[in-house]
């Protein structure tokens, strides 16, 4: 893979007087930018399958006079570097071409920005009733856009009640069964139509977005620190590693050195909530199987684990501790020792269910071979996290693109390779047991010192990413005068993951659906957002 300068020059030369690059050494980022014509995707192209660099996300951005929208591209060979395609156009061509058929991971990307920006992108196969559902809202409705105004009273809608979801299998006795949205309990809001013949899931739809909380379009013209309550609350369950993406893009923006004691602090809580993350979906995985034991057995490891949250933080889901420029507080040696040690002796009651779940016939035979996602597969769409990992697509931001000092630390993210419920659940509980061992490493490296820096705010715009527990997470942030955001954009993994969600599902029976759900750890409320 060439450096960020080679890059640049390869692009200039190969795109003679189409496109323009510079790089900028402080941020490690070669900026690419060509006309919205054919040469888009043959950039693309050249980026992914040539250069090996993998589809981050779009960022769309409505400005005075022109459309700005920028895809994201990043290295896997643990050396920092990111490639920005940016394209402009004029407002009044509202229109792009899509890159989706060089890369199917921007599928979605392009249907969420031509649904709330109402832009177009000219030979994607299928656009609208994605976020905005046809039979509730308004056509031609654009809530990203500037011109719109969320205060104002929308027309009443009334459901369509002609409106069909859109079909693949019409053989004779074909059906389409409809799950959800609503559900007893804590589930969230989402459906998912399966088409079959028989007994087998021949297709399955996921339909989302029920609770869409247009949290980006809330977000412009608020206070950096009222943009980062909306961050750490997309999702209880990952809040802190999104607080922290939302925060290291406020301090590449405003320059600011997170002081080193707060970049520890902020690994060992990360790791914190991974492992509680972890034991969550473990408890998931095992309620799904009816293992009732099991299941009461992971729901107390996890709840052991959000007290050890509680006593090291102050808040069983870690909100308002990450800051930018550090953290809210500062947290005792002595403290951050016993909770090392006490997640030690969590892990080892996590080991104990995990050696009774495989010497579990029923249960093994729920999960192996079943809801198998190919490392092909997994590739083609851009998984990422446990998921992407259980089918053996490596790819872990804390070392493909290392931040808060990971370069620093010893683990080894967990791989496997059959790609099914079983792989993704020994995925889970390995990531779990490195979880520990980061936190350890961080515990003993914590040195005295300042656990914030002041922070100036100024305007530009920049990129923070991490390996949250679901997978790469990435956040976009503009601030403009006065250092009000602009724009706000969340990548979460969870979207880039249910774009993925129908290769588990597809051609296994009825039954294994709510167990192969279980076992991909899915976020509706980090999706919806």
């Amino acid at each position: 893979m060439p450096n960020l300068a080679e890059m640049a020059e390869r692009a200039e030369q190969q795109w003679p007087g189409r496109v323009q690059a510079w790089v900028d050494r402080r941020t490690s980022l070669c900026e690419l930018r060509c006309p919205p014509s054919e040469v888009l995707p043959e950039v693309v192209r050249w980026l992914v399958v040539e250069l090996g660099y993998r589809f981050a996300g779009l960022i769309v951005e409505q400005e005075d006079q022109e459309w700005d929208l920028r895809y994201l591209f990043y290295s896997t060979d643990g050396k920092p570097g990111w490639a920005r395609l940016r394209v402009r156009q004029p407002l009044e061509k509202p229109t792009f071409p899509s890159i989706s058929s060089h890369v199917h991971a921007a599928d979605w990307h392009e249907r969420e920005a031509e649904d709330l920006f109402g832009v177009t992108f000219e030979g994607h196969p299928r656009l609208g009733d994605f976020v905005l559902h046809d039979d509730l809202w308004q056509e031609a409705v654009a809530p990203m856009r500037r011109d719109f105004d969320e205060r104002a009273a929308m027309a009443e809608r009334k459901p369509d009640l002609d409106w069909r979801p859109r079909r693949i299998v019409h053989d004779p006795g074909a059906f389409a069964m409809p799950i959800g949205p609503v559900y007893a309990g804590v589930t969230e809001s989402a459906q998912f139509l399966l088409e079959t013949v028989g007994e087998d899931v021949i297709r399955a739809f996921p339909r989302l977005f029920y609770k869409y909380r247009a949290v980006e379009k809330i977000a412009e013209g608020r206070t950096v620190d009222g943009c980062l309550l909306l961050a750490e609350r997309f999702a209880a369950t990952t809040a802190f590693a999104h607080a922290l993406a939302f925060c290291q893009a406020v301090e590449t923006i405003c320059r600011v050195r997170v002081p080193p004691r707060a970049k520890m602090l902020r690994i060992l809580v990360a790791e914190l909530e991974r492992f509680r993350h972890h034991a969550g979906v473990v408890q998931e995985i095992c309620e799904s199987t009816a293992l009732s034991v099991a299941a009461s057995h992971a729901a107390i490891i996890e709840e052991d684990l959000l007290r050890l949250c509680c006593d090291l933080t102050e808040h069983r889901y870690l909100f308002g501790l990450c800051i930018p420029g550090g953290l809210s507080r500062d947290l005792r040696d002595s403290d951050c020792m016993d909770a090392v040690e006490m997640a030690g002796q969590i892990m080892g009651k996590l080991r104990d269910l995990e050696q009774g779940l495989r010497y579990s016939s029923s249960f093994l035979d729920r999960l192996e071979g079943v809801g198998i996602i190919s490392l092909q597969d997994a590739r083609e769409f851009g998984l990422v996290g446990p998921i992407a990992r259980a089918s053996g697509f490596e790819g872990d931001l804390r070392q493909a693109q290392p931040y808060m000092g990971y370069e620093d630390f010893t683990f080894d993210p967990a791989l496997e390779t059959e790609g099914d419920g079983f792989a993704r659940l020994r995925v889970l509980i390995a990531e779990a047991e490195e979880s520990v061992r980061i936190m350890y490493q961080a515990s003993v490296r914590l040195q005295a010192g300042e656990v914030s820096a002041p922070v100036s705010l100024r305007t530009g715009r920049a990129l923070g990413w991490v390996e949250a527990p679901r997978g790469a997470a990435f956040h976009g942030v503009h601030l403009g005068e006065g250092g009000l955001v602009q724009r706000y954009r969340a990548i979460m993994p969870s979207f880039v993951n249910w774009h993925g969600f129908h290769l588990a599902t597809e051609n296994f029976a009825f039954q294994d659906f709510p167990i192969i759900l279980a076992t991909l750890g899915l976020s509706a409320a980090e999706n919806d957002r």
